[in-house]
């Protein structure tokens, strides 16, 4: 038993799990400082977890199998129709591809709660504290607070996101890259889509829609709502940098943010680039629930240092196409625990080291396939109106170059 004190920096996903798996190990306490107030349930945004992904963490102890969850069973690739020809029933677009898609989709906040149901009482949640420092010395880590309060532990780790304070001590050369582009992102309740042409009906519960214009997509399926038993509409939108913002470093405009004059220009472009029906579900998306993420990537080249890790985005940024960022989250927190066992012992500093040639292996595979997958379908994206079927199959086997990864990596798989 490795016994001591450990902080867990950030409380979503990543810190949730990482704080599960270092009680598991014997710490004999577990503190998680997360910087919002209150709970993080307003965090409405979805993700996927491929069939076999979800599967090996419910296996694993990660994740409870009755965890709330929407099934999708195909990917509708389409686009709009040549000149002169129709958007296709209901102005959805013309079908490029009916691709197989195995996963599941989950509202953050639901999973999210889940980890922290599956999570040992003895982890204390604080939130509303805000790190502004972390460190390793001789006398031990610690972290230190806007008011100078430093606390000492026997490991820290970081599960702070793209931002991560902790990987600025870890990896102080390691930033964010901006991909180039943006993706606005949206969600709300699925009955709002009766107000359209063929209504909801006109998309089928199971699809995940990826819907292609010259230079973007827009990736849209439904999602487990709050309330058990309620769906809610998902999107991502892949698009140009607007003209008004400004890339001072890693940032986001939160949702609730954007002016009138942003909001209706995003709408407007989707207009002109879109089939009606997609445009439409964008448009339906309120104010208080349409945000803005610039796209980036990040693999750092080594995830620990002394008794500080980092884990999640703190450690390796992925673009969204891969659809594995909750996935990768998960796995990180399981390869810790999982070398803790193997390896034994009453101290964490053998543990760390096996975590980092694991895990910082996996991670820079994931984002080098996220940045082929951005470059095929944003940024160097074929001529839609000349795609079909067999067409895209060959284009989607080129960007996977024979290897894993799309989905996330098999569970334990290092590298």
């Amino acid at each position: 038993m490795r016994g001591g004190a450990v902080a867990v920096v950030g409380g979503s996903i990543a810190g949730s799990a990482f704080a599960g798996a270092a009680a598991r190990l014997g710490a004999e306490r577990v503190v998680v400082l997360e910087r919002s107030p209150g709970r993080l349930e307003d965090r409405g945004l979805g993700i996927c977890t491929h069939n076999d992904r979800f599967a090996e963490l419910v296996d694993a102890g990660h994740l409870a199998p009755d965890t709330r969850r929407h099934r999708l069973t195909v990917r509708r690739w389409t686009a709009r129709g040549p000149a002169g020809e129709g958007d296709g029933r209901h102005g959805r677009g013309r079908t490029l591809w009916l691709q197989p898609f195995p996963f599941h989709s989950h509202h953050w906040a639901v999973l999210w709660q889940t980890l922290r149901e599956q999570a040992p009482e003895s982890v204390e949640y604080r939130p509303g504290t805000t790190v502004t420092a972390v460190g390793d010395d001789r006398d031990g880590a610690w972290t230190e607070q806007a008011d100078g309060t430093r606390t000492p532990y026997d490991l820290v780790i970081g599960a702070d996101g793209y931002r991560s304070v902790v990987r600025a001590a870890v990896c102080p050369q390691a930033e964010p890259e901006y991909a180039g582009y943006v993706c606005w992102r949206g969600s709300y309740d699925s009955a709002r889509l009766d107000a359209l042409p063929g209504g909801a009906a006109a998309w089928p519960e199971e699809e995940c829609a990826t819907v292609c214009y010259p230079g973007g997509q827009v990736v849209l399926y439904r999602i487990p709502g709050l309330a058990p038993g309620s769906t809610q509409v998902n999107w991502v939108f892949y698009a140009p940098t607007p003209h008004w913002l400004r890339l001072d470093g890693p940032t986001a405009v939160a949702a609730g943010t954007l002016t009138d004059e942003q909001l209706d220009a995003m709408r407007e472009f989707a207009a002109r680039q879109l089939p009606p029906y997609w445009a439409g579900v964008i448009a339906l998306t309120p104010r208080e629930r349409t945000l803005l993420q610039p796209v980036y990537d990040l693999a750092t080249p080594r995830r620990t240092a002394g008794r500080l890790l980092i884990g999640g985005d703190a450690a390796t940024v992925v673009r969204p196409h891969n659809t594995s960022g909750a996935v990768k989250a998960l796995q990180d927190a399981h390869a810790f625990e999982q070398a803790g066992r193997r390896l034994g012992g009453d101290t964490w500093a053998p543990l760390l080291a096996a975590y980092d040639l694991e895990r910082s292996a996996a991670g820079l595979e994931l984002v080098n396939l996220g940045r082929t997958l951005g470059r095929a379908q944003v940024t160097g994206a074929p001529d839609w109106s000349a795609m079909d079927e067999p067409a895209m199959a060959e284009w989607w086997r080129g960007q996977l170059g024979g290897g894993g990864g799309f989905g996330g990596h098999a569970l334990g798989r290092a590298g």
